[in-house]
């Protein structure tokens, strides 16, 4: 089977997460590891291109239009550059699956004799739950 291959825009999104706080989420260790290999391989390819180095320094100040810009510099050379191209997606796919589940719990509100479902997913599972109410008058 082929392995999914991520866009240039999520792979640029993953090498900045923790630029970027507000979007990231929670990672293993191993994965915050990749996360840096990931952005130093990036820098190592736009050197040659200072457009590309400076969108991704600007990026990197937290600037989500020059993310963008360096998204469309990451697409260009990974077209030009095909081994480069799987290099990043392999460290972008070792990276999603650090990610790791949110695992809120999960609420369910019954009221006037309704019908309650429930979907969550936490740490890899998916839950389903119902519960229907009845009230008989004796």
């Amino acid at each position: 089977m082929e392995p999914v291959s991520l866009t240039a825009g999520a792979i640029a999104t993953l090498a900045l997460t923790k630029v970027f706080e507000t979007s990231i989420e929670k990672f293993t260790e191993a994965a915050l590891g990749k996360i840096d290999q990931l952005r130093q391989k990036i820098w190592d390819k736009f050197k040659s291109n200072d457009k590309a180095e400076k969108a991704l320094a600007a990026a990197e100040q937290r600037s989500k239009p020059d993310l963008d810009k360096v998204s469309d510099y990451l697409k260009v050379m990974m077209n030009e550059d095909p081994d480069f191209a799987k290099e990043v997606q392999a460290l972008a796919r070792e990276i999603e699956a650090g990610k790791i589940e949110n695992s809120q719990p999960m609420t369910q509100i019954i009221k006037d004799q309704g019908t309650g479902y429930q979907l969550g997913k936490a740490e890899g599972t998916n839950y389903i739950g119902g519960t229907h109410t009845h009230n008989h008058q004796t």
